[in-house]
């Protein structure tokens, strides 16, 4: 009988305080993600929802508490590339073409060269990128370098996916786009998401849970279960429905303190 699987992320009473100033950024923190699952942190600015994403990677160390990711610790999880991250700034290397930029993590893993590039192939057909494999990152649009960053970050086949407001920076149309090529693409790798943003409609869209932190000291104050309105839809009118601005206030009503209830039908608890 096969063990079951870990879960994505497992924080156990997660703390972090910056001595420098003596900051507690964090407190009390317990959260599960469990496989395949996409969750967002948002509140309200400082809040320590980067901090958070970043403890998880393993570039912070928490003052308090465990990380697990996958079942490992953190450290581990981090020399083995058990996850993908991407920032809000594409951070691709200039000097690279895109097929060489997404090769990268494997080139530092050791990974031959025939290996490399089947799976910077495949990787940029996914993207929708195969026609831009030979272009240099400075000859793409915004839209372009954030899905090349994603590609990377997928490259050696994580089972989580770390992203820090990746999409902040692009304009609402093409914000939209790579939300819908996110979650295709999270869909078709498995992989779960913690997913970092300011914005309330991008987190109710693409997430199974919105994970509310309160003003600093950042502490969970909330969790809605918004249900996937992305992953379940079926048109691309969905942000126009009644139900999703539903849960839009749902989430607004948490990041404010109030009571949340059901809301159009689903249970937001």
């Amino acid at each position: 009988m096969s063990s079951p699987t870990p879960p994505a992320v497992a924080l156990s009473a997660v703390g972090k305080t910056f001595t420098a100033g003596a900051v507690t950024a964090l407190t009390d923190i317990e959260l599960t993600v469990a496989a395949g699952e996409f969750v967002s942190l948002i509140g309200p600015s400082g809040c320590g929802k980067s901090t958070l994403l970043r403890i998880i990677a393993d570039l912070e160390q928490p003052s308090t508490g465990s990380v697990l990711v996958g079942g490992k610790t953190a450290r581990q999880a981090r020399l083995d590339q058990d996850y993908g991250i991407a920032f809000q700034q594409a951070g691709l290397l200039d000097w690279r073409t895109v097929a060489a930029n997404v090769e990268l993590p494997l080139e530092l893993h050791g990974v031959d060269k025939k290996t490399r590039r089947a799976r910077s192939a495949e990787l940029l057909k996914m993207a929708g990128l195969t026609d831009f494999a030979n272009r240099y990152p400075a000859e793409l649009s915004g839209g372009m370098q954030q899905r090349v960053a994603i590609a990377r970050a997928l490259a050696r086949t994580p089972g989580l996916l770390l992203m820090d407001e990746p999409f902040g920076a692009l304009d609402e149309m093409t914000r939209e786009h790579m939300q819908g090529e996110l979650l295709r693409i999270a869909r078709e790798t498995g992989a779960a998401v913690v997913f970092v943003t300011h914005s309330i409609p991008e987190a109710v869209y693409l997430s199974d849970r919105v994970v509310v932190l309160s003003a600093r000291p950042g502490r969970i104050s909330d969790i809605v279960s918004t249900g996937g309105w992305g992953r379940s839809a079926t048109d691309t009118d969905v942000r126009s429905s009644t139900e999703f601005f539903a849960s839009v206030a749902a989430v607004r009503a948490a990041l404010r303190g109030d009571e949340v209830a059901t809301v159009g039908g689903r249970d937001l608890r």
